[in-house]
């Protein structure tokens, strides 16, 4: 039998890590067994163990107490199947854990995706349960697929920010500023603002060091470094978007913009060292966005093949720019995967290269 490996993650010291090896479980009936192929570490992926408690992204793979494995998007292969419409050697891509194997239970399955029906999967977001199938056939192109794991998931919340906001008449603000400007995330808002929503004014903030790769973005109209907040000039108000969770910043913002903040989203933790609750009221008060709810509502009023449409026409022209704005930075192993996960959590990854990680 084979062994699998996953990596367990303190859930109160994102940086505590150790490895579990255990002998792989034979599928029981109606199950597979997946062998994840590769996935992506990004800040985002960091943001799952930071609010893994309060979301429940710890619960998706149950891991022994005080700790737990964090989800990550990526691609595996069907190595046994006890489920007669899925066959051995197809291929998937979805939530996957940072482990060597996952057992999925396939339901609701249809030519282009399936749902793992595993009774603790149930309670969270039918979205997160969702493998698309991908046959047996290798991908065409190795960096595209690298691209898809980086990016998609990160897109998809984009696109339903800029959807949201734009139903709501943008809140009635004439500006969009955006924390955390070089994170894939932002980056991919600005682009869908930019091509949705082409009469707001976008800023982004970043860390002095990202200004100059941010700017060559072009994804921005103006860019400024977090210690030169005091000198943020909108037009008109402004909605804020914050992928940073830094209360610091959060405070400037708010004291620069005092009266002029029309709405205020709160997306990411990627200064989750950062990421304490301001000790001021802020108004108006920052709302959660979670992109599970807003797809379920989106596609409930449009359908999913709309929505599917929607999306993929803004998708093709996002990846094509992040492909030359990101190298992509594989490596394989239990001990890389270690690596780049510390490298996120501390902060320290660069902007411009994407981690992806074969197991």
């Amino acid at each position: 039998m084979p062994i699998k490996r996953e990596m367990l993650v303190r859930r109160d010291a994102l940086d505590q890590l150790a490895v579990n090896e255990t002998l792989v479980s034979d599928p029981g009936a109606g199950e597979v067994l997946l062998q994840v192929e590769a996935i992506a570490i990004t800040a985002n992926t960091v943001t799952y163990g930071v609010v893994g408690e309060t979301v429940g992204y710890w619960k998706f793979f149950p891991a022994p107490e005080g700790w737990g494995v964090v989800p990550a998007w990526g691609f595996a292969r069907v190595v046994a199947s006890r489920c007669a419409e899925i066959a051995v050697g197809e291929r998937v891509y979805g939530f996957m854990p940072m482990a060597s194997h996952l057992l999925v239970t396939p339901g609701k399955i249809g030519r282009g995706l399936f749902r793992d029906m595993a009774p603790h999967r149930q309670p969270m977001s039918a979205v997160y349960n969702q493998y698309r199938r991908l046959g047996a056939e290798l991908p065409a192109t190795p960096e595209r697929e690298a691209l898809r794991m980086l990016f998609e998931p990160l897109f998809l919340t984009s696109f339903l920010i800029e959807d949201a906001l734009r139903r709501a008449d943008h809140h009635g603000a004439h500006s969009v500023v955006l924390t955390s400007a070089s994170s894939k995330t932002a980056l991919a808002a600005a682009y869908v603002l930019r091509a949705r929503s082409p009469g707001l004014q976008r800023i982004g903030l970043t860390a002095a060091a990202n200004v100059a790769f941010v700017e060559g973005t072009g994804l921005y109209d103006s860019m400024l470094a977090y210690d030169a907040i005091d000198t943020l000039a909108p037009t008109g108000p402004s909605v804020l978007i914050d992928f940073a969770g830094d209360a610091a910043v959060l405070e400037a913002v708010y004291a620069r913009l005092a009266g002029r903040i029309a709405h205020s989203l709160r997306v990411g933790v990627t200064h989750h060292d950062a990421a304490t609750a301001s000790p001021l009221p802020l108004a108006p008060k920052p709302v959660w966005f979670f992109a599970p709810d807003a797809a379920t509502t989106l596609i409930g009023e449009i359908g999913q093949d709309a929505f599917n449409v929607a999306v993929a026409a803004q998708w093709d022209g996002f990846v094509e720019l992040a492909a030359g704005l990101v190298k992509v930075a594989e490596d394989s192993g239990i001990d890389a995967l270690q690596r780049i996960w510390r490298l996120q959590v501390a902060g320290q990854a660069k902007p411009d290269i994407g981690y992806c990680v074969r197991l």
